[in-house]
């Protein structure tokens, strides 16, 4: 196990749910000065779906394989679910009846790789990173032009809604 050690804040956001949204991503590699950040925009998508996303493209934005990374997010949908175990569980179950099965299953492949805990704090309550993460989230929701998420707007369930 590596002794290096890895801070990731995230946040999500979307403008109408679903709307345009975007994801924000603070990565801070404990003890030494080095900080990166990482925002992206998605024209139509919820903000589950970039809080989950942005948890994921951190974790895949890391080089080095089993690191010791602490993920801080103020969902409770991203963290509960991993925390508790349910996505395990989910995933046993072929994740019937679940939404987001793609970032799921894209998480489950990027977790495995390093010794990963997720942390819960709360949102808008002045976290230095976390405020810094949801202003990358929100601005890159707005930034043009915005990506799409395949995994949302290509879905068969959300084809037909408004």
């Amino acid at each position: 196990m590596s002794n290096d050690k890895i801070h990731i804040y995230t946040d999500g956001s979307s403008r109408g749910n679903p709307g345009p949204g975007g994801y924000g991503i603070v990565m801070e590699w404990v003890g030494k000065p080095y900080v990166k950040e990482f925002s992206e925009g998605f024209r139509k998508t919820t903000n589950n779906r970039m809080e989950l996303l942005a948890v994921i493209i951190a974790l895949e934005k890391l080089t080095k394989k089993k690191l010791e990374v602490t993920v801080f997010s103020d969902s409770k949908y991203v963290v509960d679910a991993v925390e508790k175990k349910w996505v395990f569980a989910w995933q046993k179950k072929g994740f019937k009846d679940k939404k987001n099965v793609d970032l799921w299953k894209r998480f489950l492949k990027v977790y495995k790789k390093h010794n990963v805990r997720l942390q819960w704090i709360k949102g808008h309550n002045d976290h230095k990173q976390n405020e810094r993460c949801d202003v990358l989230a929100v601005n890159a929701s707005k930034k043009e032009p915005l990506q799409i998420d395949n995994g949302y707007e290509t879905q068969s369930d959300n084809l037909f809604t408004a």
